[in-house]
């Protein structure tokens, strides 16, 4: 009989079903947690140690290659989350272990400079450049930066090495980050900031679950309030960490540098626009816990925290949170689901929270924390709507009299107007005049944006880019194509010529490419160097513009359209929002929304100042329909290169859908956007009642239905986007 042996259980960072079992060899020793190499397919991949147990294998196993000595463990509450996440999304482990091994380097050994530091030992001459090497040299220094900082040639310095004055040491090349000082005077707090601040600092305090909703109007002062509890948590636990969340990489930089200001020191960034050497030391630096402080996009929720004591999602109403390609998560829901798992309580702040953080604030699931008023002398904007049926612009135009004439008052008075157009580029559709061909991307069913500062014609959805042709591709009619509608370039156009004067300037994410170049755009705007901002959406968030008085809507109308179930809560957020960045400092701000639907709800209860009559009004809706919050959604997605395939299978998954109580499907009916990077897509609708365990209901579905190799099928538990 076979003695039992040590077998290690391994997760890897792929799409695979569960864990692969490896021997441990003799004298290796690889707890849970522990990153491995092992043998894969026909070559190796890293892994990490799922379980380990001592058993007499059913089948001949192969042993590990390797144990990663130089990594720190994946913590337990790391692997705990990743496999309850992965349940609730229905995707493999391993997928989500991909999102939590982004940084591929942080697993080799710190990378090491060669640093000079005062030994003690005198040198027989003690010449005055001699002294002002060994009094730089008091903490480890590079041999050319001490030989800058003492004034002396590299031969000084190198004879104290050879003389043993100096000595060699070897040290990380990541320098640690600096620690957040609680304690630091931050603003003074209002009353009701400081009732609120009181409130999440107790749940901080009691060191368990429990999630808040903070729920205040634009300019209440949210960031202030949470950093008191970020405070109270650092106080608390002198090894805390802490994580906050923001949709927009765009807002990383103003939000650390109120960090700084508060805490004295720059907290850990973590986002797609960061270098891999500075991924690298964050993840490195949190596995470790002595990044105290992390601010990130969606994905830093899988950074591999080993002390989390409160998480923050700053904006938690804001689409950018939900992923919708590969695997398919919110990470508003993730992070609520991260505190339960880490016993850690959760602060969603916003000042148009969404539905479902609204429910579940009334059904008593969250604290309701308030923040009704702007602090000091600042006032909400006063928003008026310009019917654009009453008093249209110009042919060609599209800005309205009502708000020329506004914009026109703001430069009198030498304040500044921000033109909100969620749209980038020059047109959003190209068409040929002579032949009414729509121009779209290859192989796709959407349309090719016009940018006429670049003279490109791009595909915002999976960007394709190409130069504006010259002639038509369907007719090769010669000078026929014409950009249909405004985009933010075009309306900086009419905006240079009705305004001459003005500096003006466009925000998003065309012209803020990178972190440099939106410093600078937000510095001219805090030093009034710009009169007129044209801005998408990017613009409509967490900025603090103090000479900004005036907000001009162009399209309001543009969101209530498609048929989206959120179509009216997004309308509403996002006005709402984009108003709020007028009259932030000490000057009265006001908003001009125009619309050719003054009386739909979205837009007429936002004039009236009237969000609760709104979200009421929403919920009643949702609840009839039995939608989210108050049922669930599901998305299947069948997907296939050859069209025929595609629709075969869209039938045959239609045909392998359980049969269950409080659960409809509705489908399979052709995607809104039919072609996709040269996919032909279909999709089902599933509505469940809340109690129902929709997870398991898809994976369930999805588990009894084998397609062709070239037709995948995709899985969205609550989706945003039904295109």
């Amino acid at each position: 009989m076979e003695r039992p042996v040590r077998i290690v259980s391994v997760l890897f960072p792929k799409p695979l079903a569960g864990v692969f079992d490896y021997l441990l060899p003799e004298g290796v020793e690889a707890s849970p947690g522990a990153f491995v190499r092992a043998p894969l397919g026909g070559g190796e991949s890293v892994g990490v140690v799922w379980g380990v147990s001592e058993t007499t294998p059913q089948r001949p196993l192969k042993p590990i290659s390797s144990v990663l000595e130089a990594a720190p463990l994946l913590p337990e509450v790391s692997r705990r989350f990743i496999d309850r996440a992965a349940r609730y999304v229905c995707a493999p482990s391993g997928a989500l272990l991909a999102m939590a091994m982004r940084s591929p380097e942080a697993l080799d050994p710190p990378l090491m400079s060669r640093r000079l530091i005062a030994s003690g030992q005198l040198p027989q001459r003690l010449t005055p450049e001699r002294e002002r090497v060994l009094a730089s040299a008091r903490s480890p220094i590079e041999a050319g930066e001490l030989a800058r900082a003492a004034g002396v040639s590299a031969s000084v310095v190198k004879s104290l090495v050879d003389g043993g004055a100096l000595r060699v040491v070897q040290q990380s090349i990541d320098s640690p980050f600096e620690y957040p000082d609680p304690d630091r005077s931050g603003q003074i707090l209002t009353q009701d900031q400081q009732s609120a601040a009181a409130h999440l600092s107790d749940l901080v305090r009691a060191q368990r679950f429990a999630t808040a909703l903070l729920d205040g109007v634009t300019g209440s002062g949210k960031t202030e309030v949470y950093f008191e509890a970020i405070a109270a948590a650092l106080r608390n636990d002198a090894a805390a960490q802490i994580l906050v969340l923001l949709p927009e990489i765009a807002l990383t930089q103003a939000v650390t540098t109120r960090f700084e200001t508060r805490f004295g020191a720059r907290p850990a960034e973590w986002h797609s626009a960061a270098t891999a050497s500075a991924r690298r030391r964050v993840w490195r630096e949190v596995a470790s816990g002595r990044a105290r402080i992390v601010v990130g996009a969606r994905s830093s929720l899988f950074l591999p925290f080993c002390n989390l004591r409160l998480i923050v999602v700053d904006e938690e109403h804001d689409p950018s949170y939900k992923q919708d390609e590969g695997v398919c998560y919110h990470a508003r829901d993730l992070a609520v689901m991260r505190g339960h798992v880490g016993a850690c309580p959760v602060v969603l702040a916003s000042a148009t929270p969404s539905l479902e953080s609204l429910a579940n604030a009334r059904q008593g699931r969250y604290a309701h924390v308030r923040l009704t008023a702007r602090p000091g002398s600042a006032r909400l904007p006063e928003i008026r709507l310009a019917d654009m049926r009453a008093r249209p612009p110009e042919r060609d135009k599209w800005i309205s009299p009502p708000l020329v004439e506004a914009i026109e008052q703001t430069l009198e008075a030498g304040e500044q107007t921000l033109l909100y157009l969620n749209r980038r580029g020059y047109a959003p559709l190209v068409i040929c005049k002579a032949c009414g061909e729509r121009l779209k991307a290859p192989n796709s069913d959407s349309w090719l944006t016009e940018h006429r500062h670049s003279g490109a014609l791009i595909c915002h959805l999976t960007g394709f880019t190409m130069r504006k042709p010259s002639r038509c591709p369907s007719c090769q009619a010669p000078g026929s194509l014409v950009g249909v509608g405004p985009g933010v370039e075009r309306l900086s156009d009419e905006a240079r010529l009705r305004f001459p004067k003005a500096r003006i300037e466009i925000f998003s994410s065309d012209t803020v490419g990178t972190p440099s170049s939106l410093q600078d755009l937000i510095r001219r705007m805090e030093d009034h160097e710009i009169d007129i901002l044209i801005g998408t959406q990017i613009a409509a968030k967490g900025h603090n513009f103090p000479h900004l008085t005036l907000v001009g809507v162009i399209d309001a109308d543009s969101g209530l359209k498609g048929g989206d179930l959120r179509a009216g809560e997004r309308t509403f957020q996002l006005l709402s929002q984009v108003s709020g960045r007028a009259g932030r400092a000490a000057k009265p701000g006001r908003a001009i929304i125009q619309t050719y639907a003054p009386d739909s709800p979205a837009i007429a209860l936002l004039a009236a100042g009237d969000r609760e009559g709104f979200m009421d009004l929403e919920m009643e809706t949702r609840e009839s329909l039995g939608f989210p919050p108050f049922g669930r959604l599901g998305a299947v997605i069948v997907a296939g290169s050859d069209a025929d395939a595609a629709r075969q299978a869209a039938l045959l998954v239609g045909s392998k859908a359980p049969e269950a109580d409080g659960v409809e499907v509705w489908g399979p009916a052709p995607a809104p956007i039919a072609v996709l990077r040269g996919r032909y897509r279909w999709r089902f609708l599933v509505r469940s009642e809340r109690h129902i365990d929709l997870s398991a209901y898809l994976s369930s579905w999805k588990a009894r239905t084998h397609l062709p190799r070239s037709v995948r099928m995709s899985l969205d538990v609550e989706p945003y986007s039904f295109m």
